[in-house]
C-alpha cells in the first residue's frame, strides 16, 4: 500500500497539527526563531537568579529551538533575512559611518568596483546596444533575459570547463593579489615609495561574491581609501576619486596568480589567472551630495549598501551551485541543475581526484569557488560579531531594566544541548514557513510605516 493511500491531504494534516495541544507553545518556539526552516533542538535551562539571595528572576526551561543561522536564502530564507539585515548594516557602516565609525567616511575617496572572470568560451548572451536594441547572440538567436540557455556554452564540447574551475578555485587569491596591486599603484601615483605606504594611506574594502550565470565568480567591491589609522584619519592630501580610479584600473590590469598545477591530462602546467576584460568602476558620492553627476559613473552610498547586501544572500542562494557538498558522483547526476553547472561540477569532482587539487572535492558543488561571499578589511567597518554583540546587548540591558538589578546583582546559568535538527513533518515546514511570511511581511508594514512619517 502507497503511502500516500495511508497519509490524510496535506491540508488537513496542517489542520491537524494546528488543533492538536501544545501547538500553541511549538508556534511560540517557531516564532521566536523568526520562522526559521531548519531549526536547531536544545534541551536544557537557562536562568537568572539574584546573586545575594539566591531567587530566580526569569527562567526558560525545557525544549527550545534555535535559529539554524545559514546563509543560504534557498536553505533558510528567515535566516538569510537576518544575515542580509546584518550585512546592510555592516556595509552601509562602513559607507555612511555609525556606530565606532565616524561619518566623514563619506568625504573620502569611495569607489564601487566589480570585477569579472574572462571568457573559456562562447556562451549564450542577451545583448543590446545604449539605445536599447536586441543583438542577436553569437548563436544567430535573440535570447529573452529569462532563457534558460543564457550563460551556458554555445559549443559545449569545446568550453574550458577545466580552466573554469580552477579560475574560480583562485578567485580569491587573484582578489588578494588585485589588493597588493593597488596599494603599489597609489604609491607609485602619490610619488611616494611603495614600503612608506602604509604610513600614508590604508586601502579599506568589503566585497560580496556572486555567481554570473555561466557559473562564474565575479566581485562587487566597495573600495575607501583611509589615512594610515584607518577610518577615523582623514585621507592624505593627493587622495581623490579619480587618482583611487586609475589606480584600480591599472591593478585589475596587472594583477595575477601564477600556479603550477596538473592538467587535464594529469601533466603539471604553470597555470595563470587574471581578471576579465569587463570592469565596471563607479564613484560613490554622499546620498544627499547636491551636484549633478552622471548616474553610470557615480551612485549613492544609501543606495549602494542595500544593492550589495542583496548579493550577500542572493550570491549563497544561486541555483547555479548545490545548496550542500557533493559526496559521490551520484549526487551530481541527481542534482536539479542546468547541465553547464553540472558538467562544472563533474569537472570539479574530477579534478579533485588529482594531487595538488584534492581540495576541489570540499568544494564542487561551489564550482570550485573555496572563498566567503562576504568579506571586509579589519579597518573597513564593525563586524558581524559586533553586531550580534549589540543584539544581545540590548536583550540583556532591557531585561536588567526590568528587574531594576545590575550585572554584579545576577547569576547567569546557560545550559542547553543539541537533540536535533530540523522540522519532522511536512505540516511543520508548511506552517514554519507561513509564520516566516506573517513576520516578514509585518517588518515590512513597519518600514513602510517609518518611511511615511519621516515623509
Amino acid at each position: 500500500m502507497s503511502t500516500s493511500a495511508v497519509l490524510p491531504d496535506l491540508d488537513t494534516r496542517i489542520m491537524e497539527k494546528i488543533r492538536a495541544a501544545g501547538f500553541g507553545h511549538w508556534r511560540a518556539n517557531v516564532a521566536a526563531t523568526g520562522g526559521c526552516a531548519k531549526p536547531v533542538h536544545l534541551d536544557g535551562v537557562w536562568r537568572i537568579e539574584h546573586a545575594d539571595t539566591g531567587d530566580t528572576l526569569a527562567e526558560r526551561s525545557g525544549a527550545i529551538l534555535a535559529p539554524c543561522g545559514n546563509r543560504r536564502a534557498t536553505v533558510c530564507p528567515a535566516c538569510a533575512d537576518r544575515y542580509a539585515a546584518d550585512a546592510f548594516h555592516l556595509i552601509r557602516t562602513g559607507l555612511c559611518g555609525g556606530k565606532t565609525i565616524p561619518s566623514t567616511v563619506t568625504d573620502k575617496p569611495r569607489l564601487f568596483v566589480t570585477l569579472t572572470a574572462p571568457g573559456f568560451g562562447t556562451v549564450h548572451t542577451h545583448r543590446t546596444t545604449p539605445a536599447g536594441k536586441r543583438i542577436p547572440c553569437a548563436c544567430g538567436a535573440f535570447h529573452l533575459p529569462a532563457d534558460p540557455r543564457l550563460g551556458t556554452p554555445i559549443d559545449p564540447a569545446g568550453y574550458d570547463y577545466h580552466g573554469a574551475v580552477l579560475w574560480n578555485a583562485h578567485a580569491g587569491e587573484l582578489w588578494h593579489r588585485f589588493t597588493v596591486r593597488l596599494g603599489r599603484e597609489l604609491a607609485k601615483a602619490a610619488g611616494i615609495r611603495v614600503r612608506e605606504f602604509a604610513q600614508h594611506a590604508r586601502i579599506s574594502y568589503t566585497k560580496v561574491a556572486e555567481y554570473q550565470r555561466r557559473g562564474l565568480i565575479h566581485f562587487h567591491a566597495v573600495i575607501r581609501l583611509d589615512g594610515p589609522n584607518g577610518p577615523n584619519d582623514p585621507a592624505p592630501s593627493w587622495a581623490h576619486p579619480d587618482l583611487l580610479t586609475a589606480a584600480v584600473r591599472a591593478a585589475a590590469r596587472t594583477s595575477d596568480v601564477r600556479r603550477t598545477l596538473p592538467t587535464s591530462d594529469g601533466d603539471l602546467a604553470v597555470h595563470r589567472f587574471t581578471w576579465g576584460g569587463q570592469l565596471d568602476v563607479r564613484t560613490i558620492h554622499p546620498a544627499d551630495a547636491t551636484r549633478v553627476e552622471d548616474q553610470h559613473d557615480a551612485i549613492s552610498d544609501y543606495a549602494l549598501a542595500g544593492y550589495i547586501a542583496k548579493y550577500a544572500t542572493k550570491g549563497t542562494s544561486t541555483s547555479d551551485a548545490a545548496d550542500r557538498p557533493i559526496r559521490s558522483e551520484l549526487d551530481i547526476a541527481t542534482l536539479r541543475i542546468s547541465e553547464h553547472h553540472r558538467a562544472m561540477i563533474a569537472t570539479a569532482w574530477r579534478l579533485g581526484e588529482l594531487p595538488g587539487l584534492r581540495f576541489l572535492r570540499r568544494w564542487a558543488h561551489m564550482l570550485g569557488f573555496r572563498g566567503h561571499f562576504l568579506t571586509k578589511s579589519q579597518r573597513y567597518s564593525v563586524t558581524f560579531g559586533d553586531l550580534r554583540d549589540e543584539r544581545a546587548g540590548w536583550r540583556h540591558r532591557e531585561l536588567l531594566d526590568r528587574f531594576g538589578v545590575t550585572d554584579d546583582d545576577i547569576v547567569v546559568i546557560n545550559d542547553w544541548r543539541t537533540t536535533g535538527f530540523g522540522h519532522h513533518t511536512e505540516e511543520e515546514r508548511e506552517l514554519a514557513a507561513g509564520i516566516y511570511e506573517r513576520i516578514r511581511q509585518a517588518r515590512i508594514d513597519r518600514y513602510d510605516q517609518e518611511r511615511k512619517r519621516a515623509a
